[in-house]
């Protein structure tokens, strides 16, 4: 599974970008995306995805 960002709640600040170690976050129009097949959710990198734990909007969960 992987992560993934309401456009509508993204404020394109860049905090997930610059916090995503597999780096699978980039700027798409007015807001930011996640690229489903690069996003490891930052196992064996931290104990939660560091996207969502910077996001100051919470526009990032995990996808459906």
């Amino acid at each position: 599974m992987a992560m993934s960002i309401d456009a509508d709640e993204c404020t394109a600040c860049g905090a997930c970008e610059c916090e995503c170690p597999s780096k699978a976050i980039r700027l798409k129009g007015a807001a930011y995306l996640i690229d489903p097949n690069k996003c490891t959710e930052c196992a064996g990198v931290a104990a939660a995805p560091q996207c969502d734990e910077v996001c100051p909007s919470g526009a990032i969960s995990r996808a459906a």
